[in-house]
């Protein structure tokens, strides 16, 4: 048997367009990529900070980058990334004390993520904008 026969009979292993997605597999996905974008978020909380610490021209800058229409859609995108990560982590914790294995309870956490994640996001804002 050739290399190449051998090569054309391995089977495929399991990858995106195998698997039908469904919303554990989407959340999982998701959590991933929150985590990555948190990287981004903090540079720009650093940013925050470095322009607090070098004066009111530099922070009134920045403020005005982080005030603008474009400013504030990345910061409610970097908060929403931030909670739907640390509700994705709790529902980690729950399987890793053994918890919420079975389908109904998978389903349950995943749409209790997302919509928790979004819930808590807006009231986040709203909390925000009402205290300044």
């Amino acid at each position: 048997m050739s290399n190449a026969d051998i090569k054309a009979n391995r089977p495929l292993s399991p990858h995106l367009q195998i698997y039908k997605p469904i919303l554990t597999m989407v959340m999982s996905i998701v959590h991933r990529i929150t985590g990555a974008a948190l990287y981004f978020g903090t540079a720009l909380v650093a940013w925050w900070l470095i322009a607090a610490a070098s004066g009111p021209t530099y922070f009134d800058f920045v403020s005005e980058i982080y005030g603008s229409f474009i400013g504030r859609l990345v910061l409610f995108a970097f908060t929403w990334a931030l909670v739907h990560h640390m509700l994705g982590g709790l529902r980690h914790l729950a399987w890793d004390m053994g918890y919420g294995f079975d389908r109904q309870a998978r389903e349950w956490m995943a749409k209790a993520n997302l919509a928790g994640s979004i819930a808590l996001t807006i009231l986040l804002w709203i909390i925000g904008y009402a205290v300044r």
